[in-house]
């Protein structure tokens, strides 16, 4: 079995593979290409060299804002082969986020993937720090006479000494004669494409550059990873080498992947989970997909087939949508009968075991067989993490003969913190807790951990970093839990999203949003209530679900602001409501709801990347309507 101390070794391994494929990715014709562990290799060294060539060296930072495409992982190994600091920037994030992590960050050289990254580079501000801003795809219209002419002075395209920076003045003229807003000052523009010409000379390997990406130490800074920052000010997360590989060493080993496998990399690699199932994946061999947006994942599925996947809760929850959605009639009589039988057989499933009998073969043929082939007919292993899973959502996916193994960490735990495996797994928790982990609860039921994987704290924040740490050492998670006698753990909710009402119970929200969501006409729910009498909710709508609803009961509306105040439909999510309210304690019961018709999502800000809900923004765009939920109430019996 494999070990490593730094990500660096990790990359020499998956590097020394010669001609076996390491990657894939898509082309513009859709063809799926694969890319060799040499290949890669030589474009490691190619974009280092050209790094090294601008003076980029031990601690500098080098910003990465991109889709998961091969470049990502070729970029962050050429940065971390020198040395140098990763910063991971999500493409959801606005400019001006963009420009305070750039500049908090002392970012050297941004790397984007295309012109609409690039432009918000160039409109983020005074950037003092930034000397090159290298752009992934090709831009024709800026591909001017001046560049051309920059880069043939110093040298070949793809030599390492090929790129020239420009001077501020040069840079200002090509950007205003291509209509591009803004001032990157003195930073230069650099084509991925032109560092790329010569990488084909450079797979060979090179003992001088194996020499320098073998001088970075455990201790060395590897990243800084920035927080959402739903709830104030964005923190850097600041990971070592050896935060990294201590986790990503010991995470992958149970499973027992290895060059057959094959996974769809698809989940943002500017989050910890995706970076570091990656890392785990490539030393165990197993060969990595490159899909870069989610919209092209269901046809990924059926190109790639891949083996294992890796998703969020709501990639699970869309599917399970996606089956009952499409189920009506005798098809929905079928698939509740099937589920049925599943659910017969549960225990059977989640030990990982092939149930029989002639109900379940049946069974098998009409429904579950065409559930597997959504997801390409191939996987194995299903693994769902970044956020709770839900024993709904597990339930139902164990009933179709699916068993979903959960994990639970943190970005400033590199970041697993506990994971079930195949050999050691139980529905409802979070797995055991991994070997190098040590986890502890304090009085008020917050789980705190320590260990080699543990974040040293935030950049430029010696507040925040004293703050998430107990006086004798121990990371505060800001999660509620608990731990069984079998050393399975479990995570209630966030501890500061526990809503507390009036009368001094405490509700967690994330479960029962979790029992709201398993209904196919829920796309997401928010409950509310701190220190309110009572409890009430949020409800986005699964538009496309709703639709179909409306449609077979004669409700013929294309305005989604007249389809969530129809009568009918209020009273079809009120008996949601009510069947989740059965399963309740009293103090816990939803007294009043909303149906709103915003579709929630990354993109209009009520969503992490990671699918996670932003409950301050919502609670925010919402204020009316939670106003008027507790209008009357300390008059109000229900």
């Amino acid at each position: 079995m494999w070990q490593v101390a730094t990500v660096n070794e990790a990359f020499l391994k998956v590097g020394g593979r010669g001609d076996a494929v390491v990657w894939r990715w898509q082309d513009k014709d859709g063809k799926w290409k694969p890319i060799t562990s040499a290949q890669m290799y030589g474009r490691v060294r190619a974009l280092a060299g050209a790094m090294a060539g601008w003076g980029v060296g031990k601690g500098d930072r080098v910003a990465l804002l991109s889709e998961n495409r091969w470049e990502w992982p070729v970029t962050d190994y050429a940065v971390l082969a020198l040395g140098a600091v990763g910063v991971p920037l999500y493409l959801t994030l606005t400019v001006e986020q963009v420009g305070y992590m750039l500049r908090d960050s002392g970012a050297k050289v941004a790397v984007v993937s295309n012109r609409e990254q690039y432009e918000k580079v160039l409109a983020a501000g005074e950037l003092p720090a930034l000397e090159h801003v290298v752009v992934m795809d090709e831009m024709p219209n800026f591909s001017s006479p001046t560049l051309r002419d920059e880069t043939a002075k110093d040298g070949a395209p793809g030599d390492l000494g090929s790129v020239k920076k420009m001077s501020s003045s040069t840079l200002r003229d090509e950007t205003a004669k291509d209509g591009v807003a803004g001032d990157l000052g003195r930073a230069s523009y650099e084509s991925f494409g032109a560092i790329m010409a010569g990488a084909a000379a450079m797979q060979v390997r090179d003992a001088e550059f194996d020499a320098r990406v073998r001088e970075v130490k455990p201790e060395d800074l590897a990243t800084i990873i920035y927080t959402s920052g739903t709830t104030g000010e964005p923190k850097g997360v600041v990971l070592t080498h050896g935060n990294l590989a201590s986790n990503f060493s010991l995470s992958t080993k149970p499973f027992g992947f290895n060059e057959t496998d094959t996974c769809i990399s698809f989940l943002p690699l500017s989050h910890v989970t995706a970076r570091h199932l990656d890392y785990g994946l490539m030393c165990d061999e197993t060969v990595l997909a490159y899909c870069p947006k989610f919209d092209q994942l269901k046809d990924a599925m059926q190109a790639v087939r891949p083996t294992i996947l890796v998703a969020v809760p709501r990639v699970y929850e869309k599917i399970r949508h996606g089956v009952e959605g499409k189920s009506h009639g005798a098809k929905k009589r079928i698939l509740n009968w099937a589920v049925g039988v599943g659910k017969a057989h549960r225990q059977e499933t989640l030990e990982g075991k092939q149930p029989g009998g002639l109900s379940w073969r049946l069974a098998d043929k009409l429904v579950f067989s065409k559930i597997r082939e959504a997801f390409g007919g191939r996987v194995k292993t299903f693994v769902s993490g970044g956020a709770p899973l839900g024993m709904d959502t597990a339930g139902w996916f164990a009933d179709v003969g699916i068993r979903v193994l959960e994990g639970y960490g943190l970005t400033e735990t590199s970041p697993v913190i506990g994971l079930n495996t195949p050999q050691r797994s139980r529905i409802g928790t979070v797995g055991p807790v991994l070997a190098n982990v040590q986890v502890r609860f304090a009085a008020d039921g917050e789980l705190e951990v320590r260990g080699p994987s543990v974040s040293k704290g935030y950049w430029n924040k010696p507040q925040e970093t004293a703050d998430s740490f107990t006086e004798d050492g121990w990371l505060r998670t800001g999660d509620i839990g608990n731990i069984d006698s079998d050393g399975f753990l479990s995570i209630t909710d966030r501890k500061k999203e526990l809503l507390k009402t009036s009368g001094g119970k405490l509700i967690a929200p994330q479960p029962i949003e979790n029992k709201l969501k398993a209904n196919v006409l829920v796309g997401s729910a928010a409950l509310v209530g701190d220190k309110h009498k009572f409890a009430c909710v949020l409800i986005s709508p699964n538009f496309a679900a709703l639709e179909g609803w409306a449609k077979v009961h004669g409700i013929v509306t294309s305005d989604h602001a007249a389809l969530v105040k129809n009568a009918q439909v209020v009273e079809r999510y009120q008996r949601i409501i009510d069947e989740v309210n059965a399963t309740l304690a009293p103090f816990e019961s939803i007294k009043r709801l909303a149906v709103v018709a915003g579709e929630w999502s990354i993109e209009t800000d009520e969503l992490t990347p990671s699918m996670k809900l932003k409950r301050r923004v919502v609670e925010k765009k919402y204020a009316a309507e939670i106003a008027a939920f507790y209008k009357d109430e300390s008059t109000a019996t229900k």
